[in-house]
């Protein structure tokens, strides 16, 4: 069964980026599922360190990014909005070419709180970062000031 609330259309959801870190690191969200998103972000000028790497950053912003986009298509946003709490992130694997890309999945939706996994991996499907995310959930009117 789909926890989603909201329509998932990708166009509806990469249009959220214009103009926004997601469009400057060239974030994508690519598909939905029952229970997961993924997207995918290149491994370019845009997103390396200086030694030819993948930035711990860049990743770290791809999985706030899935994370945070899927727990607001949990809610109805008349009513709630979801923000973020916590991340963390391990990485585990350098990259210096191709894209990435990441799948989020609820670990915990409570009346109050979410925990999201975000799994980046490689092109070869080798785990590149795992990530946890915290967001709380708080009344719409809050989050609209």
């Amino acid at each position: 069964m789909a926890i989603w609330k909201q329509d998932t259309d990708l166009a509806r959801l990469n249009g959220w980026s214009a103009n926004t870190l997601m469009e400057a690191l060239g974030i994508r969200i690519t598909a939905v599922g029952e229970d997961w998103l993924a997207g995918s972000m290149p491994v370019d000028r845009r997103t390396r360190q200086p030694y030819g790497l993948l930035h711990g950053g860049a990743s770290v912003a791809l999985a706030e990014t899935l994370g945070s986009t899927a727990a607001m298509l949990t809610l109805d946003p008349a009513q709630e909005a979801a923000v973020g709490l916590d991340i963390n992130a391990n990485h585990v694997r350098g990259v210096r070419t191709g894209t990435v890309t990441g799948t989020a999945r609820p670990l915990h939706l409570g009346r109050s709180t979410q925990v999201w996994e975000i799994r980046i991996e490689d092109e070869a499907g080798a785990l590149v970062c795992i990530s946890r995310l915290t967001m709380a959930v708080i009344p719409a009117r809050v989050a609209q000031r």
